[in-house]
């Protein structure tokens, strides 16, 4: 940093001078101190005076006047007001003077520096009453230190690159004071009063992991600056010189807080910013607190904030992601946590608080099954809900025995209720099997081939493919011979027949038709990514055209790669990288560039509604191009949305996971319900409803108010 280099300069030339003043030192420290600042301007010999000194200090001070403190970032919901969490090293949000009461700048004032007013970074006078009080106790008893000699301490610790100038920083010798000193001296020609105040109380510790007036109003009175009384202002400006000696928060320390606020009190009566009687009559009342305890990296969230845990993780895991906030991954980190960002989500609170109550309600987040739900809107990629049977929460000491007998019998714990596990997406957790869901993959990719919705196959019960496999019940001779749910869907299918009763033996031949490998592609092109070896191996190239399973949704993926691959096909193809950032602005109001949605075309648009036309089947909505033919794995879902809606249900073998995705032209979402700690402990057909519901829900709620669109039709050609 261009600062580190002034103050490495500055202090090299001040240093090396300082030596020419050690031999005045015969009186105390201090007394040292007031020497050196009565010859500062006559001592040329010394170096001090010489120009590259002086310019180095000056350089400094004003590094240390524009560079500001490490602040807090806050995150909202969509509507910009209801809070999600905060992101932050140290505690603190800036504010402008005017925001802080008169009171809190004369009680700050009083206590630390009363001559604030009158002297010019330096008080000779404070020099010479600290000099005089040190000799006569033999130790160092008082400091000299003004308002301003405080806020380039704080400065120069705050914005120190490394351990070596923090404590050069804060060191006790006369060169570190000294230089002190004359940066004070410096920034006062570069900063008007009002200007250092305001950093300094922007910047002071009051405790409690609270830096800075705005945070210490929060922790401490659940208020912010502006509303603060002459009693807790008092009480604020009375912490900082010892904030665990003075803290009102300890009942060990209720008799010295309220006699430190009562000097507070005292000495601004003397400065004559209050009257004897307002000091008086505030003495006489107790100190009375309101404490907070504000959030840090989506943990110790309350029960309000609880609800978005998760979406505060994925915020925190876009935000390390993107290459804009810093070369590595730590660096964006770094920047989340100091740079004071006000980052609005796309997260629909509404919607939100809905989505919560639907999975907890359907799946208590005391059961082994992890049940939740994403919502992302087509065109744009925004994540509007985020909700699963969990707590974001570190403190696993509580939770349920492990689902795997052989974990279980080690005494280790499952993850419920409480984990910090991404289970939606957005991490690197590789996700859970989607079953039929992925019968879409493969749609798309015939239709992108060629091939058009009327595709007939005859599709018997069982049919042997061409696909080897191991040993296992789907294993003819070594070959995949996959079997349908039920004999009754065996028959002539077409895609809206197949795919609206989810025919496995028609999808089985459609992607040899196709080829595995371009439905493999398929998926990544709609964002689907392989997190697990065995996934990643299989997908690869020179692998994907023998991984005929793959139309049955034997991979891993997450509600939130399946809801954006969706929202691709209700965007008539155009896909978009989800995100659950709205706009960022940062600490100088300033809107983040990158946060725009990310969007291009992957597929045309007829074959995109073509796939909703066939999706449609599945819904009860029924296709506006074909027929749908028999019974539709979710009949309900339209009557239950009352809008235009196309989707499809997801059960694995043996019934070991449960989905379902649904879509509007407006929103779509996707469901699940599966144990993450034990991926073969079947959640049964009973619980197939649950994720039909959910999404009946989310969307139902998500669409509160707008109107209902209907779908574009494919055109003849592909139908």
């Amino acid at each position: 940093m261009e600062w580190t280099r002034a103050y490495n300069k500055a202090r090299e030339q001040l240093t090396g001078a300082s030596a020419s003043i050690r031999a005045l030192l015969k009186v105390g420290v201090l007394a040292g101190f007031l020497v050196a600042v009565l010859v500062f301007p006559l001592v040329g010999a010394a170096g001090l005076s010489t120009k590259s000194a002086v310019d180095a200090v000056d350089q400094l001070s004003k590094e240390l006047g524009n560079a500001t403190p490490p602040q807090a970032t806050y995150v909202y919901a969509a509507d910009g007001t209801t809070p999600i969490s905060q992101f932050y090293d140290e505690f603190r949000r800036n504010v402008p003077l005017e925001e802080i009461p008169p009171v809190m700048q004369q009680a700050m004032i009083a206590t630390e520096d009363g001559r604030f007013y009158s002297h010019n970074g330096v008080d000779p006078r404070g020099v010479a009453r600290a000099m005089v009080a040190n000799k006569q106790s033999g130790e160092v008893s008082q400091g000299a230190s003004t308002l301003t000699m405080q806020y380039v301490r704080g400065a120069l610790r705050t914005n120190a690159d490394s351990i070596e100038e923090t404590l050069a920083a804060t060191e006790e010798s006369a060169p570190r004071k000294i230089r002190e000193m004359r940066l004070a001296v410096a920034t006062e020609e570069q900063l008007s009063k009002k200007e250092i105040l305001e950093r300094y109380l922007n910047q002071v510790y009051f405790g409690h992991q609270a830096y800075g007036i705005y945070a210490a109003s929060y922790v401490y009175y659940s208020t912010t600056p502006d509303n603060l009384t002459l009693a807790q202002a008092a009480t604020l400006a009375g912490l900082v010189q010892a904030p665990s000696a003075y803290d009102p928060a300890s009942p060990d320390n209720t008799e010295a807080a309220t006699k430190r606020r009562n000097h507070v009190l005292d000495r601004m009566s003397d400065l004559g910013h209050i009257t004897a009687s307002e000091a008086k009559r505030t003495k006489d009342q107790p100190i009375e607190l309101d404490l907070s305890r504000p959030s840090n990296s989506c943990m110790d969230l309350d029960d309000e904030a609880q609800k978005y845990g998760f979406v505060c993780d994925y915020v925190r895991n876009w935000w390390r992601s993107n290459s804009q906030f810093g070369e590595t991954e730590q660096e964006r980190e770094n920047d989340l946590r100091r740079g004071g960002y006000t980052i609005i989500t796309s997260i629909n609170p509404k919607a939100q608080e809905s989505a919560v109550k639907e999975v907890e309600s359907n799946e208590d987040i005391h059961s082994q099954y992890a049940h939740g739900v994403v919502s992302i809107e087509p065109g744009t990629g925004r994540v509007q809900t985020m909700a699963v049977n969990r707590h974001f929460e570190l403190d696993q000491s509580d939770n349920g025995p492990h689902s795997l007998p052989a974990a279980q019998a080690n005494g280790t714990k499952g993850n419920y209720p409480n984990t910090v596990n991404p289970l939606l997406g957005g991490g690197d957790v590789p996700g859970y099997q989607a079953g039929s869901t992925f019968k879409m993959f493969t749609m798309l990719a015939a239709l992108e081939d060629g091939m058009d919705l009327d595709t007939h196959i005859q599709s018997p019960n069982k049919v042997t493919t061409k696909y080897p496999v191991g040993a296992g019940p789907a294993s003819c001779g070594g070959y995949w011979c996959p079997s349908n749910a039920s004999k009754s869907m065996a028959g002539n299918h077409t895609m809206w027949s197949g795919f609206g009763q989810s025919v496995n033996t028609y999808f089985a031949q459609l992607i040899q038709k196709v080829g595995a490998a371009k439905a493999v592609k398929m998926a990544e092109r709609l964002g689907l990514q392989w997190r697990s070896e065995s996934d990643a191996k299989l997908a690869k190239p020179e692998n994907a055209d023998g991984w005929g399973a793959f139309t049955l949704g034997v991979a891993d993926t997450s509600p939130l790669e399946m809801a954006n691959a969706y929202a691709t096909i209700a965007a008539d193809g155009v896909y978009c990288s989800p995100t659950p950032v709205l706009k960022a602005v940062d600490a100088d109001g300033n809107e983040v560039e990158g946060t725009a949605p990310d969007c291009h075309r992957e597929l045309s648009k007829d074959v995109a509604r073509a796939g909703t036309d066939a999706a449609r089947c599945v819904t009860g909505y029924k296709a506006a191009k074909g027929s749908c033919g028999g019974n539709a794995t979710a009949p309900g879902f339209y009557n239950a949305v009352k809008r235009p809606v196309a989707g499809k249900t997801g059960t694995t073998d043996s019934d070991r996971a449960a989905w379902f995705v649904g879509y509007t032209p407006q929103l779509a979402a996707a469901s699940f319900m599966a144990d993450p700690d034990n991926p073969f402990h079947a959640v049964g057909s009973g619980n197939a409803q649950k994720p039909i519901d959910a999404v009946a829900e989310t969307l139902r709620k998500g669409l509160d108010g707008k109107p209902k669109e209907k779908f574009t039709p494919p055109s003849s050609k592909i139908t």
